[in-house]
């Protein structure tokens, strides 16, 4: 049955790795780059201190970058003890795949996903009350990581779990979010 599964994720890779067209592939490569959304991060810190006010503002930014952090550290300490070849790194893909960039560090999970579905997630959480407008965030992660299957660096399977992974940090960070502004808001009104 396992067998069966990682023949799928591979089969499905290359599959979807070979519908890439070269004239798109600088799109693909500067969208899987974390720079490049470097104005959607601004964007998102702009709302959280339009919709908090003071304290509450700081905690909740304070509470995205822990969850962003933490994602971070748990995707690097999984995919070292993991220690899964990216698709990239496979001799038997050379051939069968398009290989637009070539990192040489593992490939499960993804922190592309695990990191834009925390703090995508996170954002959509805290906001949703505010705005319904703030579900379009999720564009973002949707893209970046089919950005990581069109540059030939992972799987299917590492996608799919690091988005799951990145998304119940979000809902432990939001829960230990909303804990703490009750908290602040019970003192002040003692």
């Amino acid at each position: 049955m396992l067998e069966t599964l990682k023949q799928w994720d591979r089969d499905i890779f290359v599959y979807l790795n070979n519908l890439g067209i070269e004239r798109f592939d600088g799109f693909w490569i500067y969208v899987t780059k974390i720079e490049s959304w470097t104005p959607l991060f601004i964007l998102f810190t702009l709302l959280i201190f339009y919709y908090y006010k003071g304290k509450k503002a700081v905690v909740v930014f304070l509470v995205a970058l822990l969850t962003f952090a933490i994602t971070f550290l748990f995707t690097s300490v999984v995919k070292d003890y993991v220690g899964r070849l990216r698709p990239n790194n496979v001799e038997a893909f050379t051939e069968l795949i398009r290989i637009l960039q070539k990192p040489t560090t593992y490939s499960f999970f993804s922190g592309h996903a695990s990191s834009s579905f925390s703090i995508t997630t996170f954002m959509v959480l805290v906001l949703r009350k505010f705005t319904k407008w703030i579900y379009l965030a999720y564009i973002w992660p949707l893209i970046f990581v089919l950005s990581r299957i069109y540059v030939g660096v992972h799987y299917p399977s590492d996608i799919f779990v690091g988005a799951l992974v990145g998304t119940i940090f979000a809902f432990f960070f939001f829960f230990l979010c909303r804990k703490i502004l009750e908290r602040g808001e019970s003192l002040n009104n003692t």
